[in-house]
């Protein structure tokens, strides 16, 4: 039957308004990170790979000719497309040079949408309200937000430099100016359980949210999880066990959130561990076939109203 069935999936959203499923093209805009650049701190993230740190960003391409090779490798499947701006923190710059970055993604008539991935504690003011403009232009827009975990304990382990209340105080100004917002949610960070991924859960449906990527904690090599896990001190979540916390939160997840993905996965050789984050689909059936058993998204609210 396909996920689809079972959770409400931005493609979804999208064949409703748009006819198609849109293709995410992304872009590396050469923005940087205060947890890199020295502001909060240079090590980055712990789960991040802080190799390629000293090489910055290498040689890339321009915006246009990211946008014309992501066309490419979309093999025609879509006609419509959403720029999105994804490697690192993509609301961290000047006014200006965000505004002419964000303007060269949306030059061409198939862009239909702007997607916006950065930090809870670098969108001040006046990217939101550079963000409502291109909305008034009639574009899809999302200010995707990086928190992971609402554990203020977990954020400092991992290196984050920022707490909870960053997060809350950036959604309630995002979407009190009708942006919306998706949350990007890692389960399995160091030191949390399951009970730790619900608790995260409830605390970004009550701050408000329009949508949510979940995401598998996985190991890549250059970052300072790999010793960790290298020496042993770092468990990871077993397919099973992602597929069975992920599939709970979704149930627990109003049917009108749209969930952006609901697992990731990464190639070797940078891929450490687990293995299973190797290989795009097995996340996703597995996800799948617990949903199929157990109920999809919105089922324990439901579950709930009725018995009340």
């Amino acid at each position: 039957m396909g996920l689809d069935s079972y959770v409400n999936t931005f493609g979804v959203q999208c064949k409703l308004r748009y006819g198609q499923r849109l293709k995410k093209l992304t872009i590396d805009a050469k923005f940087t990170c205060p947890n890199r650049d020295g502001t909060l701190g240079r090590g980055g993230c712990t789960f991040c790979n802080v190799e390629s740190f000293s090489h910055e960003h290498g040689t890339i391409d321009s915006i246009g000719v990211q946008l014309a090779k992501g066309r490419e490798r979309s093999q025609a499947k879509s006609s419509k497309f959403i720029a999105y701006f994804q490697a690192y923190t993509s609301t961290y710059d000047e006014y200006q040079v965000l505004k002419e970055k964000y303007d060269q993604a949306i030059e061409d008539d198939d862009i239909v949408g702007l997607c916006v991935g950065t930090r809870p504690d670098c969108v001040p003011d006046e990217v939101i309200a550079l963000l409502v403009s291109y909305q008034q232009r009639g574009l899809e827009v999302w200010l995707e937000l990086g928190l992971q975990t609402a554990n203020d304990d977990t954020l400092k382990r991992i290196n984050r430099g920022h707490g909870f209340a960053d997060y809350q105080d950036t959604v309630k100004r995002a979407r009190g100016a009708g942006i919306k917002v998706c949350t990007h949610l890692i389960l399995g960070l160091p030191g949390e359980t399951h009970a730790d991924f619900l608790h995260t859960h409830q605390a970004v449906l009550e701050a408000g949210v329009d949508g949510l990527k979940l995401h598998p904690l996985h190991v890549v090599d250059g970052s300072t999880m790999a010793k960790a896990w290298r020496a042993g001190r770092l468990p990871l979540l077993s397919l099973e066990d992602y597929a069975y916390s992920a599939s709970e939160l979704i149930r627990y997840t109003p049917k009108e959130i749209i969930f952006h993905r609901v697992t990731a996965y990464a190639k070797k050789p940078v891929l450490l561990a687990p293995s299973w984050c190797g290989y795009r689909w097995n996340g996703l059936v597995a996800i799948e076939d617990n949903l199929k058993q157990q109920g999809g998204q919105g089922h324990y609210l439901l579950e709930h109203k009725v018995k009340a």
